[in-house]
């Protein structure tokens, strides 16, 4: 398969990596007169002594803040629409986004709310949302990120969930919903658990994967994607294994950035339609595990339908089997890499998924992501979708 040499690349964030940037927040990060802190439900941010050093960077700038901790693992409409309200109602003029992805893909709809009237839901181009064009500039946001998975530090795109529709759907897409500063500091990682640290790993995996087997694929995203995959392959079984491992972590944490980047470039593939389905239904199932869950047959289908073999086999190469010489061999060193993370063995069950969801699961994720099987090399059906979530089921 010859790769596109044509691509579109605009990437405006700009970006501190590297251990112990966090510092220099009250110098790059400081976009207004008082910044809206946004972080997780959890205590981790607080626990572990992040927030404090955000309120310390903030304090040398002399800039006020107020803090919104409210943000689920799988944000929601209502919280958005809440974050957007308390923005307004405290005068805040900027955003530091101090978290997960959720956090970073919230903040992009709060900003979003904070300057705009109306639901959120007017703004969504997919699904229910009424496709109305964003007028006013959402306000500026600053991305600190504590974890490796989603890219959202360094794109335009947030994913919400509808809970009175049950849509979980990207939300955003234009320039100034990219963060105008991101930090990508390792320190703030050690902490994330061993399962978790898998999760988001894998999530970062997927989304360079899907993106180098995606239609879209050029000369661009081939090399973010390659470099993605390959860090990830060599890298994240250790910080797994030993979240103290700071060069593991800052492998992990660059391959995570550089698929944020990726999906600048081009899209990912029906593979993140169909576990957002999953989620949208179960608000308590990590992105990254349902994906984890569903990508052995996933990828196993497109590879028995004939699709780019070649780039399959070079997947395999880039995560660690250097004498992959067939498309299965990716199915292969995928497998071995989720056992070495420690989850080989997840099961839709234990997030409460049951088998007569899948219609309904398949239907959701061409009705509200239908685009992104847009990007697939063989067009999948909705029977499709079903006989991928069945080979999948525990």
């Amino acid at each position: 398969m010859e790769t596109s040499k044509n691509f579109y690349m605009h990437v405006p964030t700009k970006i501190f990596f590297g251990v112990g940037q966090i510092e220099v927040l009250h110098k790059e990060g400081i976009l207004g007169k008082k910044a809206l802190i946004i972080t997780s439900n959890g205590k981790s941010t607080k626990a572990n002594g992040y927030l404090a050093k955000v309120e310390e960077e903030l304090k040398k700038a002399n800039v006020s803040y107020s803090l919104f901790d409210k943000i689920e693992a799988n944000p929601t409409k209502n919280t958005a629409m809440q974050g957007g309200k308390y923005a307004k109602d405290n005068s805040c003029d900027f955003i530091i986004a101090l978290g997960g992805g959720s956090v970073m893909d919230c903040s992009k709809a709060i900003a979003t709310m904070a300057t705009n009237s109306g639901d959120l839901w007017d703004y969504v181009f997919s699904g229910t949302g009424k496709q109305q064009p964003i007028k006013n500039t959402p306000l500026p946001i600053v991305a600190i990120t504590t974890t490796a998975g989603t890219g959202s530090e360094v794109d335009q795109y947030g994913v919400i969930t509808n809970e009175d529709t049950n849509e979980k759907i990207g939300f955003g897409g234009i320039d100034d919903l990219f963060p105008k500063v991101s930090i990508i500091d390792a320190n703030l990682m050690l902490s994330v658990p061993k399962t978790f640290t898998a999760f988001q790993g894998f999530d970062a995996l997927f989304h360079s994967v899907e993106c180098f087997v995606s239609k879209g694929a050029n000369l661009m995203s081939d090399m973010y994607a390659s470099t993605s995959i390959e860090n990830i392959g060599k890298y994240l079984s250790r910080a797994v294994n030993n979240g103290k491992d700071v060069e593991a972590r800052e492998h992990v944490a660059f391959s995570n950035t550089i698929s944020g980047v990726v999906m600048t470039l081009c899209s990912t593939t029906s593979e993140h339609s169909m576990e957002h389905a999953m989620s949208a239904y179960h608000s308590n199932l990590p992105h990254g595990a349902g994906l984890i869950m569903i990508s052995k047959a996933y990828f196993t289908f497109f590879i028995k339908k004939g699709c780019c073999p070649e780039r399959y086999i070079k997947m395999a190469q880039l995560l660690g089997m250097k004498d992959a010489k067939e498309p299965m061999d990716f199915i292969t060193a995928l497998c071995s890499l989720q056992k070495e993370c420690g989850v080989d063995n997840l099961k839709m069950s234990d997030y409460g998924i049951k088998e007569d969801e899948f219609r309904k699961m398949a239907v959701n994720a061409k009705e509200t992501m239908g685009v992104l099987f847009l990007a697939d090399r063989y067009q999948l059906t909705e029977n499709d979708c079903v006989e991928i979530y069945k080979e999948s089921y525990k």
